[in-house]
């Protein structure tokens, strides 16, 4: 059990290594005006906390910085709290001030922002497509032949399609396709749907829309989804610009697990509610073993989507993190949800 005084010196010492990546010693902390202890008496509490395994000594410096364990121990008990910074919840309220309407493109605007005000790598796992029904589909012409398809799910996911339409597409003919559609596919699961119209719908669709055979390979290529998630980063690069990545091969190992998919969902992927941060080791892949992963969940109506993740240093930003994904989460969450109740 650490005293009082300990604790405090733990937590200013991992505050001030986050802020400014240099070794923490006693003679930096002493001259802190909230601090009262004499440098002697810090360099003897220093000393336990390093025995005790919080905090260990570099090679370079006679200063110490956080272990794992050091930052375990402050991301479960000694994060201060405090509301986000008044810009920092500026520009994330900004993504749902725009009308961004396709989750989508709400997802790419969260992760870019998300690794610009952190400098870190935002991953956002989006919903599965086994887990999504189709709710409504419309189908819209462009310019020429070419038309859009519009995927609305029971989710709120919106996911816009192209398709190239026959010559011989009569608005008629589109307009009966697209009721059919909607008429025996709602509520059927997004990766069911081109073996539902290939095995249930074509017959209906070839006694209804008299250029449907023109157009059945464009439609059963719309309808194709794959069972797997959509990952949006933001940042990839980002761990480049971090002190602790300067090691080649650290880089070289966190960017290629960056660049391999399954990698990155089996990270991110958390089954559970709210917010969780692995620390290092706690990390199973050893190309994560220097980073520290913070991950909250989005929902709709209590049900579990996605995730949203950060990717950066074991010394990161935790307080500040793990306000802006609570924060977010629960923003796309009700966002998700409102537009749910809508369709």
């Amino acid at each position: 059990m650490l005293t009082d005084r300990q604790l405090f010196i733990l937590q200013v010492l991992i505050d001030d290594y986050i802020l400014h990546v240099e070794p923490v010693g006693s003679r930096t902390i002493s001259k802190r005006e909230d601090v009262s202890f004499s440098p002697a008496t810090i360099r003897n509490e220093l000393a336990d906390l390093e025995e005790l395994g919080f905090i260990e000594k570099t090679h370079t410096s006679s200063g110490r910085i956080p272990s794992e364990k050091g930052y375990r121990f402050y991301v479960d008990n000694l994060l201060p709290k405090t509301p986000l910074l008044r810009e920092d919840l500026e520009r994330l309220q900004s993504m749902f001030t725009d009308k961004v309407e396709e989750t989508e493109k709400l997802f790419d605007e969260s992760a870019r922002i998300l690794s610009e005000l952190t400098n870190y790598t935002a991953v956002i796992l989006g919903p599965q497509a086994y887990d999504m029904t189709l709710k409504h589909l419309q189908i819209v012409p462009i310019t020429g032949n070419m038309a859009v398809a519009i995927f609305i799910t029971n989710t709120g996911h919106v996911e816009n399609r192209h398709i190239m339409l026959p010559d011989a597409v009569e608005p008629g003919d589109l307009e009966k396709l697209v009721n059919i559609l909607n008429e025996r596919l709602s509520g059927v699961p997004l990766v069911e749907l081109d073996s539902r119209l290939k095995s249930e719908i074509s017959s209906v669709l070839h006694s209804h829309v008299r250029s449907f055979e023109n157009m059945q390979d464009a439609l059963s290529k719309m309808l194709r989804w794959s069972k797997k998630d959509k990952l949006f980063f933001g940042g990839k690069t980002n761990i480049l610009s971090q002190p602790e990545f300067k090691d080649v091969e650290k880089v070289r190992a966190v960017l290629e697990m960056l660049e391999t998919k399954d990698l990155i969902r089996h990270l991110v992927a958390e089954p559970s509610d709210g917010i969780t941060v692995k620390i290092g080791r706690e990390n199973q892949l050893e190309a994560a073993h220097n980073c520290s992963i913070i991950n909250a969940s989005y929902s709709v109506h209590g049900k579990h989507l996605g995730s949203i993740s950060l990717i950066g240093p074991t010394r990161m930003d935790y307080k500040r993190v793990i306000m802006m994904l609570d924060m977010l989460s629960s923003e796309i969450s009700a966002r998700l949800t409102n537009r749910f109740s809508q369709w």
